[in-house]
């Protein structure tokens, strides 16, 4: 019998299982975005319960995302070569571990040690998830299903501060850790049953650590170099030398790929202008969409005095305004092209981001971070379709394993960047910090709009 998830055959019978699979990869994949989120509510209560100061609240976000991005594209090969059902469930459970140490943490190193388990299962995880759902779909049927797969996850982020909230003013911050555990482990035996066994894959080459290891180092020594620039100064010769090392290693990983006999990645697949455009829009949207959390649970709970409840409350129109803006995106796609709406995506997401910029005030906040949602969550379906429309059923578990990689890259970025920017808002001295984070993602959407303007490819005619 044929493999549902390996058959590309136009003509093939869809599996009827299809639609229950995506929801709960989907759910999955919610939930591993939530946890990026779901915890910048709780930064402030989780500092002040383990005395820990904004650099290393900083890592409690980028830590995670960064293990999570840094291991990707060895998950995304993972899954190609042991099978995406397997990846799956050892992620989940892994997920769930790792979930009840943090949950658990009474030090910030059993906390981080929590965080980058947390990120290890994450990128076990999402590349096999996404995989599944490109190789079970077709067609229009897939452009619909990726819409399925952004809103949840750009509508998890939201949705995650709104649940932090609510945790963290009710029985208290491990609980945004703990609440991982059951969900984990039903979705585990939930989808060991609904998934049919896959058979044994032939050997067809070797994992690269070397090359992980080496495009994790260089992206950990770069959000370093920016989170200590907020302390330190952006021009100083220790933020340079970083930030130099940090290009080494960049290259050191181009060359390894380049001459590996079994290389992490084939680096002419992320030159491809649909994979190079879906890329840079989810390391945009992403960044931008952290920015966006990161600097508003310190703006409304720090500076302003709000609660952790009435702050995730707050954030509820975001979490509708993303979902909105990704499903409206899956709709129109096929018809309006991905340049038009990921341009269009970008400087909707610049004019929100421009809004607290310029105002200061809850309302301003509220409204111009809302509009600047409905504009990311409409690129998160632009990237993944255009990255991911095109490739062949082989290079599915890399290329999604390279949209995912540059989604968590993007969100380590964006903390990293922002809390530096923003260091005297987010140490409660002055609101000037955070209208220089505002301005700084209203920047990054407009220079993202051009760029996007001459990168995205236009479909040929028919």
């Amino acid at each position: 019998m044929a493999d549902p998830f390996t058959s590309t055959s136009p003509t093939r019978t869809p599996d009827p299982r299809r639609w229950r699979i995506l929801w709960m990869v989907g759910i999955a994949q919610l939930m591993l975005i939530l946890d990026v989120t779901v915890v910048a509510i709780a930064l402030p209560h989780i500092g002040a319960d383990l005395g820990l100061e904004r650099e290393t609240l900083t890592w409690v976000v980028s830590g995670y995302t960064l293990t999570f991005g840094g291991l990707l594209l060895l998950g995304g090969r993972a899954a190609d070569l042991f099978g995406a059902r397997r990846l799956v469930l050892a992620g989940l459970l892994l997920f769930a571990a790792a979930s009840l140490v943090a949950g658990l943490a009474t030090s910030g190193p059993m906390l981080l040690g929590g965080r980058v388990a947390q990120g290890l299962a994450a990128a076990l995880l999402s590349p096999a998830a996404l995989s599944l759902v490109v190789t079970i779909f077709d067609g229009e049927e897939r452009n619909k299903a990726l819409g399925i797969w952004s809103a949840l996850g750009g509508g998890g982020a939201a949705l995650g501060v709104l649940l932090g909230g609510l945790l963290t003013a009710g029985p208290g911050w491990p609980w945004v850790f703990y609440v991982n555990v059951p969900v984990g482990l039903a979705l585990l035996l939930a989808l060991r049953l609904q998934l049919p066994a896959e058979p044994s894959a032939p050997e067809r080459g070797r994992l690269d650590v070397l090359g992980a290891a080496l495009v994790t180092a260089a992206t950990g020594v770069l959000i370093y170099a920016l989170i200590r620039a907020g302390d330190h100064g952006w021009l100083t010769a220790t933020t340079a030398a970083l930030v130099g090392v940090a290009v080494v290693l960049y290259a050191a990983f181009v060359v390894r790929q380049r001459t590996a006999a079994h290389p992490l990645m084939d680096l002419r697949l992320l030159i491809r202008r649909p994979v190079a455009t879906g890329t840079l829009l989810i390391l945009v949207a992403t960044a931008l969409m952290i920015m966006v959390f990161f600097l508003g649970t310190f703006y409304l709970q720090d500076y302003r005095g709000y609660g952790p409840l009435t702050t995730g409350l707050l954030f509820l129109p975001v979490a509708i305004a993303t979902m909105v803006g990704a499903d409206a995106s899956g709709r129109v796609l096929g018809r309006i092209g991905p340049r038009v709406l990921g341009v269009a995506g970008l400087l909707v997401a610049a004019a929100g981001m421009a809004v607290p910029a310029l105002w200061e005030g809850t309302t301003a906040l509220v409204v111009g971070v809302g509009v600047a949602a409905a504009g990311t969550g409409s690129l998160f379906v632009v990237a993944s379709a255009t990255a991911l429309g095109q490739v062949a059923p082989q290079e599915a578990g890399l290329a999604s394993g390279i949209v995912s990689t540059f989604h968590e890259f993007g969100a380590s970025l964006g903390a990293a960047v922002v809390s530096s920017v923003a260091a005297a808002g987010i140490a409660g001295t002055s609101a000037a910090g955070f209208s220089r984070g505002f301005t700084t993602g209203a920047i990054v959407a407009l220079a993202a709009a051009l760029v996007t303007v001459v990168l995205t490819p236009v479909p040929a005619r028919t």
